[in-house]
């Protein structure tokens, strides 16, 4: 096939390239040499003609003949190559082509690595194309997510002594025909935002008895509770229920997780709030569990057109008014773009004690050092460094996953990978490094508007599950695979393109990886990180309140 922007030459236009022309040179050479007749016999030389003018006369008849030749050989090619896109080709071919979907015609962007042959093969563009269809329904994204899981789980099923690479294989060879198809599909035909002041919170949680609490607390101490929609992932053991490692490694058989939603919807506060559809539900069996971030992606597509987004985490406290006042700190952010984060205090802390005093700000990194982390970023430094709470909110250069405020707009310009199933760690460096770029300003609240429960010790971990369906030990060299797909996009060199092995890790990387309106590696300067040394350099400007380098216009905001 030809290649597909082929364009079928005129003959007016017609160039021969370098080579040909050097050949055609020596052809005439050699032509005057061994080929031409004596220009002395030639009867179509008029008498006195000088030898010189002979030979000029037959090369010039030898090149017209060349000449006609390659006019016709190219008039011939033209009608092969018009015949390609008319009713000659056969019918699936000619879909193919007008879809640009012939691998062999694209064959230059795969070697460049800016297309896989999954992608070429499953017609999925490398642009966002917005499509005229209206949005997807809320019951129709539902069922399908809940039967694409169910479908998942069964394929998963067929690979339970697999090694790693082939459970990764599997998942990813399902996604890229299904899942990814699809997800391009939905952010083409994503609900309009409303401007209401309605907030979507997204909740993931996985076996916790503190789901409940948490949904029933964030109706009860918001202030608008009939503008906000929760989306809840809800990944529950339904039967033959084992319990968390226990005290002296053992584990045992437990009742059945409670439902949090029927729960909530069956109580007196929530029963009218479920009524007005406020509550959205998918329901996943503990087994088909694919960890906090795949669960963040689920529920990410529950939102529907709420103005603002919000995320925390299952086993959560609330301080009053907590939705009215987080909006109010992302209008206060000095930027068109801002996000606000942080790290919250322990669900033991007081909260509206708390209203006058300065909270934390999420500023140190390091390289993790563990074998199950693969030396990811880890955010570790949380402090209070602040003496005085400011209206305006500071700057900060992360973003935490437990505490997550912004315009629902980062939705379409920032989409959950759904190539990210099974890892626990570097969610929250993927998250910050692409607000970023995308042109995103992140800072921390003026004060704490949630609690968060950081120690759940002998409950049930995701990876358990991970342990049971496939084989005891597999999760952390699945996490770590799936973990150099992350590592890729942050400029790891060990996760570079040509040191890959595993180049599925990079399947539609294109699609959720870094912004186009700030370079990564600004960033990376900005918060002090060398991918390549593994080094962190102290930036200080966090932990001092400054403002980061580039934005010393906003300094006079934060002065004492």
């Amino acid at each position: 096939m030809p290649p597909r922007n082929f364009q079928q030459p005129g003959i007016q236009a017609f160039q021969l390239p370098l080579t040909i022309l050097v050949f055609f040179i020596l052809f005439l050479v050699l032509l005057d040499v061994a080929v031409v007749p004596d220009p002395g016999n030639n009867p179509m030389m008029p008498e006195g003609a000088s030898q010189s003018q002979r030979y000029q006369k037959v090369a010039h008849q030898a090149e017209q003949k060349l000449r006609s030749s390659i006019r016709r050989k190219q008039e011939s090619l033209s009608k092969a190559l018009e015949s390609l896109t008319t009713s000659h080709l056969p019918p699936r071919l000619k879909e193919l082509r007008d879809k640009n979907e012939l691998v062999g015609e694209r064959l230059a962007e795969v070697k460049a690595g800016k297309e896989t042959v999954q992608e070429i093969l499953h017609a999925v563009s490398n642009k966002n194309v917005f499509s005229n269809k209206p949005p997807m329904e809320l019951n129709e994204i539902i069922d399908y997510l809940t039967k694409w899981i169910h479908t998942l789980h069964d394929t998963l099923g067929e690979h339970k002594r697999a090694t790693y690479e082939g459970i990764w294989q599997a998942y990813h060879d399902l996604t890229v025909k299904t899942l990814y198809v699809w997800d391009r599909d939905y952010l083409s035909r994503m609900p309009p935002r409303r401007d209401d002041g309605s907030i979507y919170l997204s909740i993931a949680t996985y076996r916790d008895e503190n789901c409940l609490n948490t949904v029933s607390q964030a109706y009860k101490k918001a202030k608008n509770p009939e503008k906000l929609f929760i989306g809840l992932v809800q990944q529950n053991c339904h039967s033959n229920c084992r319990s968390g490692v226990l005290e002296g490694g053992k584990m045992e058989d437990v009742e059945p997780d409670q439902d949090c939603y029927k729960a909530f919807c069956e109580s007196s506060e929530g029963r009218q709030i479920c009524e007005n559809k406020q509550v959205r539900l998918l329901d996943v069996d503990e087994p088909e569990s694919l960890g906090p971030y795949a669960a963040r992606y689920f529920a990410s597509k529950l939102w529907y057109g709420e103005e603002w987004f919000m995320q925390t985490d299952a086993h959560m406290t609330f301080k009053q008014d907590w939705d009215a006042i987080s909006v109010s700190m992302l209008k206060a952010a000095p930027s068109k773009k801002p996000v606000i984060s942080h790290y919250p205090p322990s669900h033991m802390a007081d909260l509206e004690a708390m209203a006058t005093r300065p909270t934390s700000r999420l500023c140190g990194p390091i390289f993790a050092t563990s074998d199950l982390e693969s030396q990811i970023i880890r955010l570790e430094g949380a402090s209070n460094y602040d003496k005085k709470q400011l209206a305006i909110p500071r700057f900060a250069p992360f973003t935490a996953a437990g505490y997550f405020v912004a315009h629902s707009e980062f939705l379409k310009d920032i989409p959950f990978d759904p190539f990210l199933p099974w890892i626990f760690m570097g969610e929250e460096i993927i998250m910050s490094t692409r607000l970023w770029t995308a042109g995103y300003d992140i800072f921390s609240p003026t004060q704490a508007v949630v609690g968060h429960m950081y120690v759940r010790r002998h409950k049930p971990k995701f990876w358990e599950s991970v342990h049971r369906a496939f084989s005891p030990g597999v999760h952390n060299p699945l996490q770590a695979l799936v973990l150099k797909r992350i590592k890729h996009q942050l400029g790891y060199p060990e996760a570079a393109t040509d040191m890959l092995e595993t180049k599925t890790l990079l399947t539609a990387v294109e699609h959720y990886s870094m912004g186009t309106e700030r370079p990564l590696s600004a960033y990376l300067e900005i918060v002090g990180l060398n991918m390549t040394t593994k080094e962190v350099t102290m930036t200080h400007w966090c932990e001092e309140g400054k403002v980061p380098p580039g934005f010393e216009h906003l300094a006079h905001l934060y002065e004492a």
